[in-house]
């Protein structure tokens, strides 16, 4: 930090005091809601957002943070007849003020002549540039106790100038405390929405305040109990899901009514999420508060939680999306792509693609229907698995994806990584070329080696690269047409077996 940063920050911190603060009016804290939405990729929030980061003001705060809420704020204010300013201090620092509204619910009558919002906020900086000109009183640092200099401010840019009743000048480079005798105009302690209204009779009215602000996000976690079962491919999965709300907004938001927004293609049916209860919670299900409700929303789908909910400023709040849902059909897949496809062409170099990897790579399937227990809209989020050890009753971690937007009744597949004990290997056999004729032959070889003490089921996937045009030729087993220009042999390898495959494709174009 640099010194003239130090003495600011020593300033503000050593007591910046005012004799007196023009008030403002504050209304009443109401009824409050809250709909977030979320640009966030899913496991992409860096630990800097939700962890408190010196110097992180400085770098923007809440404003990179992937997302934005409505704010709803219902109030019960008390309008004289005629006009009046009204003024709310406890709105969101990174609030779009094109975006703000007022409306009063129990007078039509009652119009907004203007508004306006005030963002100029006090701090020590803010405090010394105003008073250049006026009196202040300075302690100097480190000299003990009472030692202080008071004069009028002649300068605040480099250190402090001071010119005293006499006439001589006082230049300070380090001080302890800056003392002020008001708060100057123009500066406020929070940022303040104002406006100037017009009703055509006095008394109680209750007024809703709607307005954006940035620096609020969600993102959903899944976390996945794997139990195998009796093969190596087969097992159950336990599922819970929660929801993480950020909150950088510069507001703080208590018994807040709480909506999340998803995008997603729009559905037709309402769906209600079971509650979830932990464990420990088992015997108070009956009492617990109600969790979240999903429904289609337009083109998105709409989660609104059943309890209020408090959203402190600077926080991260997790909360149950559905209740725990056990015993969910998976399967495990080991899938083995010996080369990258580089689809277009025609692919004419007999060297392009050959190289391949040795890694088999491990996936986790099931379907989010109601048949295995689930069957409701997932929104995106990370999703981490685990796998029970039965030597110590331990849960490890076994892996880490992000899922995207899941509508009912789709597939959920999970990239685990790369298994240890089945390791691959593809090599070109034989390569011929006729560019004349415009045709091409490559026959490849494939291997797979099962060094595990079981089983196991491999599919090699194997996408036909060089033209769109081929025809297989010769093969050593049957496949089946993932796609246009992909293909699938199904393996099944005994424990510590190996299993070749041996296809010749023509190519034309």
């Amino acid at each position: 930090m640099r010194a003239d940063d130090k003495r600011l920050h020593r300033a503000w911190l050593g007591g910046v005091a005012w004799a007196s603060l023009s008030a403002s009016v504050i209304a009443p804290a109401g009824d409050t809601a809250l709909t977030i939405y979320s640009s966030a990729v899913p496991g992409a929030i860096p630990a800097e957002f939700y962890r408190p980061v010196p110097g992180a003001e400085a770098l923007g705060g809440g404003q990179g943070v992937p997302g934005f809420a409505i704010v709803r704020d219902e109030r019960e204010l008390t309008l004289p007849a005629g006009r009046s300013v009204q003024r709310f201090v406890d709105v969101a620092a990174y609030i779009d003020p094109t975006t703000v509204n007022f409306v009063s619910l129990t007078d039509p009558g009652t119009r907004v002549l203007e508004q306006s919002y005030q963002f100029d906020l006090v701090s020590a900086q803010k405090l010394l540039q105003k008073h250049v000109g006026r009196n202040v009183t300075v302690e100097r640092n480190g000299a003990g106790v009472g030692s202080t200099v008071s004069g009028t401010l002649l300068s605040a840019s480099d250190g402090l100038v001071l010119r005293a009743s006499d006439g001589s000048i006082t230049t300070l480079k380090d001080y302890a405390t800056a003392r002020f005798a008001e708060l100057p105009g123009g500066l406020i302690t929070r940022p303040t929405l104002e406006w100037s209204l017009n009703s055509p009779r006095g008394g109680k009215q209750r007024t809703r305040v709607s307005y954006e602000t940035g620096g609020v996000t969600w993102w959903a976690d899944y976390n996945l109990v794997f139990n195998p079962g009796k093969d190596a491919n087969s097992g159950q999965l336990d599922v819970s899901a929660w929801v993480s709300i950020l909150n950088m907004s510069g507001a703080s938001f208590q018994n807040t009514r709480l909506k999340l927004v998803a995008g997603d293609v729009q559905r037709n049916s309402t769906v209600t999420l079971r509650r979830s209860v932990r464990a420990a919670e088992a015997v108070a299900m009956a009492d617990s508060p109600p969790g979240f409700t999903e429904k289609a929303f337009s083109e998105f789908h709409l989660y609104t939680l059943g309890r209020p909910a408090d959203l402190p400023d600077n926080s991260t709040r997790q909360l149950e999306l559905f209740e725990q849902v056990r015993q969910v059909p998976a399967r495990k897949q080991l899938i083995y792509r010996g080369a990258e496809s580089f689809f277009g062409g025609p692919i004419l170099d007999r060297e392009v693609g050959v190289g391949g990897t040795g890694k088999v790579d491990v996936y986790l399937e099931f379907r989010n229907d109601r048949a295995a227990g689930l069957g409701v809209p997932l929104p995106a989020g990370r999703i981490r698995v685990s796998q029970l050890d039965t030597a110590d009753g331990s849960l490890e971690f076994i892996g880490e994806d992000r899922l995207d937007h899941t509508p009912k009744d789709e597939r959920v597949r999970i990239r685990l990584g790369s298994a240890f004990d089945v390791v691959g290997e593809r090599k070109q056999v034989d390569f011929a070329i006729d560019t004349r004729a415009r045709w091409l032959e490559e026959e490849v070889e494939l291997r797979v080696r099962n060094r595990k003490s079981e089983a196991v089921e491999v599919s090699v996937v194997e996408g036909l690269y060089r033209t769109a045009n081929w025809k297989m030729l010769t093969r050593s087993q049957e496949y089946t047409r993932q796609d246009a220009r992909t293909v699938v042999f199904p393996l099944k390898i005994a424990s510590d077996a190996e299993a070749v495959v041996r296809y010749r494709v023509r190519y034309s174009w």
